[in-house]
């Protein structure tokens, strides 16, 4: 079985402009880029794992997220790495495009993105690791048994509702060498 980290995109990989999905504002956090490449090194996966309500909302089609993910490719080959997967929810229950107004079970905190990447790669889910700005990232990660950690930007007032808390609060990417010890 595989190990994996499971990385957030907006807020956690990349800065946070919502609804974004113009690739020349969108920027690698701190540090991330040198990080992932130690988890890597290290034999991790790494699987974006991202609510894009935007596309349910009619702010943006859903085939732009193709373009995202190819822009957060680019900034990580600097690195001699690449995300291995991404996993995108487009659903939003008060959204306006068909059909993505639905309650389903992919959107944060529902594991269901999760549970997809576990299947497709073979996860060993209880060796492996989220990365997460927003409590919602951590009760999906907790419901599927993978320690989490949440990279706090002082938002997390929005998100009081959920029983689940992090393993760890970090405030910069740097922070994991030492929690996954790299």
């Amino acid at each position: 079985m595989k190990k994996a980290i499971f990385i957030d995109k907006d807020g956690t990989l990349v800065h946070d402009v919502p609804y974004n999905v113009n690739p020349q504002l969108i920027t690698l956090k701190a540090d991330a880029g040198q990080i992932l490449k130690r988890l890597k090194d290290h034999g991790y996966l790494l699987i974006i794992i991202s609510n894009q309500t935007g596309v349910a909302r009619g702010l943006f089609p859903k085939k732009s997220l193709n373009t995202v993910s190819q822009r957060i490719q680019e900034l990580l080959k600097p690195w001699g790495i690449a995300i291995d997967d991404f996993f995108f929810c487009p659903h939003d229950i008060n959204g306006k495009v068909a059909p993505y107004i639905k309650q389903c079970e992919c959107h944060k905190p529902q594991t269901g993105m999760f549970l997809k990447a576990v299947k497709k790669y073979n996860i060993d889910i209880s060796a492996s690791w989220s990365i997460g700005d927003k409590l919602s990232d951590i009760e999906a990660s907790r419901r599927v048994g993978c320690k989490a950690i949440l990279l706090s930007n002082n938002n997390i007032s929005e998100d009081n509702n959920y029983m689940q808390k992090p393993d760890f609060i970090i405030k910069e990417w740097q922070e994991i060498i030492n929690i996954i010890n790299l």
